[in-house]
């Protein structure tokens, strides 16, 4: 059975982000889910990169001893899937995005930029969560108050890591050829009530990937997403995907 990697966004650890829909894949499944290099220390590095992230993919897919692998990510963790998939698109039997941080187009480089989700960085720490968490959504939505967690030193991190991720956002630049060479079978997922840009960027992958399914849930939105809500229709899609990419 090919193995299958799960990367998670910059908010959620991937234990907790990835519980119910591992709970739901079952043991059949040869899943794990990563956490992001940029906590892998006591604190951001000043440094860190995109690179940073792909380096440390590769590096865990060689230490499990995954020659190739299915590759899952949502936001944070799926813009570094796409950033993996142009660089070592061979090792990935089949990717799936559910609503990458971006598509390093330019098309949403100029969407982040025109909502300011980009300037994340030059915000005080306490005001950086609530507008990185509106420019999620479509206008209009109303979002329930996340529930309080217990303060650690893991969760203390998440500010500096936020900003990290919105530079790394402006500055990283992917191989669009390496995309595009990528024959093997994409799933993207995106929720209805999230910002139009996820809509726009479903357009733009079916386009740019050969072989590529897009799948809308709903009522759902970035922060309410479809592996937390419906595990069990996004195992079985799964599943589906796995499939077609054979062994």
């Amino acid at each position: 059975m090919v193995p299958a990697i799960f990367l998670p966004g910059i908010l959620m650890p991937a234990r907790v982000r990835y519980a119910p829909l591992l709970a739901e894949l079952g043991s059949p499944a040869d899943a794990v889910a990563k956490e992001l290099e940029v906590y892998a220390g006591d604190h951001v590095p000043d440094d860190y990169s995109l690179r940073t992230e792909v380096d440390g993919l590769d590096r865990f897919a060689t230490e499990h001893g995954y020659h190739r692998f299915h590759l899952y990510g949502c936001s944070f963790g799926a813009t570094i899937a796409l950033a993996y998939v142009a660089v070592h698109g061979d090792k990935v039997a089949s990717l799936a995005l559910d609503e990458p941080a971006t598509d390093f187009s330019e098309d949403d480089r100029a969407a982040i930029a025109a909502q300011e989700a980009d300037k994340l960085d030059a915000l005080p720490e306490d005001q950086r969560m609530q507008q990185f968490v509106r420019s999620l959504v479509r206008p209009g939505v109303t979002l329930e108050r996340p529930p309080d967690l217990p303060p650690s030193a893991e969760m203390a991190k998440r500010p500096a890591g936020l900003a990290a991720a919105a530079r790394e956002l402006r500055e990283y630049r992917s191989d669009e050829g390496g995309l595009r060479a990528f024959a093997r079978p994409v799933y993207y997922s995106y929720g209805s009530l999230s910002n139009a840009r996820w809509e726009a960027m479903a357009t733009r992958l079916e386009t740019l990937f050969p072989d590529c399914t897009v799948e809308r849930y709903d009522g759902l939105h970035h922060l309410n997403t479809s592996h937390q809500v419906e595990p069990q229709r996004v195992a079985a899609a799964l599943g589906q995907l796995w499939a077609r990419a054979g062994d």
